[in-house]
């Protein structure tokens, strides 16, 4: 991959410690990024007496959740699920306000719908009888089998988010440390090796296993600690925010906002100046100088590294090492609005084609653009009819695919691909869907690359596998820049909602208090 490298580092002006800009003020943070990870950084700062400045490239807050709107729908780009309310909860009471005031957060049930390749369907959903009824259809023999694989993904969950979702890792003890209990764990394990010893029935393995694709990581390679997702879901329920998901991104800007606090949209970081071996603040592509006490990047980890900060300022993520790093995937995402409503259809459904572990080797291992896929769909106008014209509905088909690597040019065959997915739906959920398309979109590796700012396109940075996770991921307290902090999918504990929320909260853990500062 060619890069362009960042120009030398021009020395900040030495206003304040780390050459910020305090200046007998409160400390100034700069976030990169209004992503989620960003914008509960930038909340969390702000709750501990920073003065934050919040700079982000696009026109609108959300990064990748960010928002479409054309011909009276609106499409969320990205996440759609929320599976841990109380992190939102949690940055609205820090600004002494309600999330209910703001966005209102509806439970679904089922959670989603899986169709499986041989015309089968698994209904998911919080109900623990109705599951067992629904594992017992598709394979009597293995409902103990689920009660077991829920009873573990509990502890998992106990010990991998609700322990250490939070906690920093910034040194190999702290790495040591749980090392004991991920060995009990068996995190040495795959996610599909971990559901296999519980499900003999190969539908199941699938339906039960496949949740790491939500985070960006293959079933058949990640770490058995994603099994915490089985039991994130019914323990905290699968919810909608009513209005889309970036009703949740306009709401964590207005806390912002009520902070006190500055958003500037339109603005791009072209590098994180260093002094002295410190982040002291950002240089914007116009040439700007903002600087900083500290620094928090919500910006691709590898990205922030590679193109935010000069090779000399890198002793641990260097250009070699993130080369030789694994991405994860990317997305091939269509986005579409019809002039009738599909009423069979709910909220969330999981079209499985004909290759599972095949098509996934193709897309993590091969970096091979495969002629067959499966498909996430969403359908908010199941739940919130408002999100498109009265009659109609949204919707966005998404497929996972090969990040950059595999040589694809999008330009010329995202049609095409477009029209095979268009086909596919057709056939099994939208009959005379080519009769009743009437707003169309597309988003392909090209997007993630070009304007998220994401290596190879991945759409979750790197790949959660177990050398990239934890101590071995880029840390939140940067390896090689005093006073730079990194948030977001990219660093721990990774991708997903609550995962990005979750390395905000790592902050407070690694970031000094305001008045250390003064």
């Amino acid at each position: 991959m060619k890069t362009m490298k960042p120009p030398p580092t021009p020395h900040c002006r030495a206003e304040g410690p780390g050459g910020g800009s305090s200046g007998g003020r409160d400390p100034h943070a700069v976030v990169i990024g209004a992503g989620f990870g960003g914008l509960a950084a930038a909340i969390r700062l702000g709750a501990r007496g920073y003065r934050v400045t919040l700079v982000e490239r696009m026109d609108g807050p959300g990064g990748r959740a960010t928002v479409f709107r054309q011909d009276g729908f609106v499409f969320d780009a990205g996440p759609t699920i929320v599976t841990a309310p109380h992190l939102f909860e949690e940055l609205w009471t820090m600004c002494g306000k309600r999330l209910a005031d703001d966005v209102e957060l509806r439970s679904l049930s089922p959670f989603y719908k899986i169709r499986f390749n041989d015309g089968e369907w698994l209904t998911c959903s919080a109900d623990a009888e109705a599951m067992r009824a629904e594992i017992g259809r598709l394979s009597p023999g293995d409902v103990a089998g689920y009660d077991r694989f829920l009873k573990e993904s509990k502890e998992i969950y106990r010990v991998g988010f609700e322990e250490l979702g939070h906690l920093p890792f910034n040194s190999l003890m702290d790495m040591a440390r749980i090392a004991p209990g991920l060995i009990r764990l068996r995190a040495d394990r795959s996610v599909h090796a971990h559901v296999s010893k519980h499900f003999k029935d190969e539908r199941l393995r699938i339906g039960m296993g496949f949740h790491p694709l939500f985070l960006g990581g293959n079933p058949f390679t990640v770490t058995s600690i994603y099994s915490l997702v089985a039991y994130l879901e019914r323990a905290h329920g699968v919810h909608f925010a009513m209005g889309g998901t970036g009703r949740l991104a306009s709401g964590m800007a207005k806390l912002i906002e009520g902070q006190r606090n500055t958003i500037r949209y339109k603005a791009e970081v072209e590098q994180i100046l260093v002094k002295d071996g410190a982040a002291c603040g950002v240089r914007l592509s116009s040439g700007e100088v903002i600087d900083a006490d500290i620094v928090v990047s919500n910006a691709d980890s590898a990205w922030t590294y590679r193109m935010m900060l000069p090779p000399e300022a890198r002793k641990r993520w260097t250009d070699r090492r993130l080369d030789k790093a694994r991405y994860s995937m990317s997305l091939f995402v269509w986005y579409f609005g019809t002039n009738r409503r599909y009423e069979d259809v709910p909220h969330h459904t999981i079209l499985l084609g004909p290759r599972y572990k095949e098509l996934l080797d193709d897309i993590f291992k091969r970096h091979h653009l495969a002629d067959d896929f499966s498909l996430y769909v969403h359908r908010p106008t199941a739940t919130d009819p408002t999100m498109a014209p009265e009659g109609c509905d949204a919707f966005y088909a998404l497929s996972p695919v090969p990040h950059l690597d595999s040589g694809d040019d999008w330009e010329t065959i995202a049609e095409g691909y477009r029209q095979r997915v268009q086909a596919f739906l057709q056939k099994t959920i939208l009959p005379d869907l080519d009769k009743t398309v009437v707003s169309s979109r597309m988003v392909t590796p090209l997007h993630f690359r070009h304007h998220l700012l994401s290596i190879k396109g991945a759409a979750f940075g790197l790949e959660p596998v177990l050398t990239q996770s934890a101590w071995f991921r880029p840390h939140n307290k940067s390896e090689d820049v005093e006073r730079l902090y990194l948030v977001g999918a990219g660093t721990h504990p990774g991708a997903g909602l609550p995962g990005v929320l979750s390395s905000a909260r790592v902050l407070d853990t690694v970031v000094p208090d305001a008045s250390a500062l003064v």
